[in-house]
């Protein structure tokens, strides 16, 4: 029986599939009235990467963070003690003053024109394509949020959920496994914290001492050196040990190898009879499908429940409403 926890979280999500049917986003949504925003919102990222090279990453997680609570309405954003930043599943998240220095620029480029949440959504795309991934081009005319939602943030997966939980999260708001598995693949760059596979390595299944069984035995060990068992759980570990700066496909050989970093990841190749084993070899042979398939997915996600027309507002700082 479904708990109470994941019977709310689909309720959530159901309200964000049915909102995205409405939407009326378009590409060229600021033609006319800031067509340089790829460009400048291209410009300060790759200024940030000079500063921190993980920032590529931390964007589209961002946006990802946005999208699955509530919609695409940048209610993440939003300061507050009550608001979404300080959840749990966000307590990690980074890259909010990056998106501060777009939103920075946009306002002076394009005054009171385009929103935070359609930073995030451009913001994700030209991370991913400066990282080598495929380019897409982004339906843009989301508004922002005039609330934060901090008790729909159960809804972010995590690394320590079931392949069946997080299909379903993700079959709830019109995401099928292709999308589960091709989103799966921003995994290909970034890092995570200890914190996100301890289990696996020491506690697998609640079980004291054991080791998850899906997890290369020669990896694990490196894994326990790197995140010793009563060390600081904040150390932080490449998501993708062969190119963790490069947008690729190298994830999903990780897989094949059973070298995913997180329990999700791996679930996708290591369960048994999962429809999602063979779109994992698939992308694995072929980094244009898994390109393809992941700009497609991006852009179903980014349509989740967005505001638009006289919905929300086009915050002048991102971190606070007008």
């Amino acid at each position: 029986m479904a708990s109470f926890h994941m019977i709310t979280t689909l309720l959530f999500l159901l309200t964000i599939m049915l909102g995205a049917s409405n939407a009326q986003l378009s590409a060229t949504f600021y033609a006319k009235t800031c067509p340089n925003v790829s460009t400048i919102v291209s410009n300060v990222l790759q200024q940030a990467q000079g500063n921190d090279i993980w920032i590529f990453p931390k964007i589209v997680r961002l946006h990802f963070h946005d999208c699955f609570v509530h919609g695409c309405d940048a209610s993440l954003l939003l300061n507050g003690t009550d608001g979404e930043k300080t959840a749990t599943p966000n307590l990690s998240t980074e890259g909010y003053e990056v998106i501060d220095d777009i939103k920075t620029a946009l306002e002076k480029a394009c005054p009171r024109v385009v929103s935070c949440a359609d930073v995030l959504a451009l913001a994700a795309q030209i991370s991913v394509s400066l990282g080598g991934g495929p380019k897409w081009q982004v339906p843009l005319g989301r508004r922002d949020s005039l609330t934060a939602h901090r008790e729909g943030t159960g809804s972010i997966p995590t690394g320590h959920e079931s392949l069946a939980n997080i299909a379903t999260l993700f079959k709830s708001v019109g995401l099928d496994s292709t999308d589960l598995v091709a989103l799966s693949g921003v995994h290909t760059f970034g890092r995570a914290r200890c914190a996100a596979f301890m289990d696996r390595l020491y506690n697998f299944n609640n079980i004291t001492g054991k080791t998850d069984p899906t997890l290369n035995a020669t990896y694990a060990n490196t894994l326990k050196q790197r995140c010793p068992k009563g060390g600081d759980t904040k150390s932080l570990i490449d998501l993708d040990e062969q190119s963790s700066l490069t947008f690729d496909n190298k994830y999903f050989s990780n897989l094949q190898n059973r070298r995913g970093l997180l329990q999700t990841d791996q679930e996708l190749f290591s369960t048994n009879g999962a429809e999602t084993v063979a779109i994992v070899n698939r992308f694995a042979s072929s980094q244009n499908q898994f390109f393809s398939s992941f700009a497609k997915a991006m852009i179903k996600m980014g349509n989740l429940n967005p505001l638009t027309g006289t919905n929300g507002e086009i915050r002048l700082d991102c971190k606070k409403v007008n």
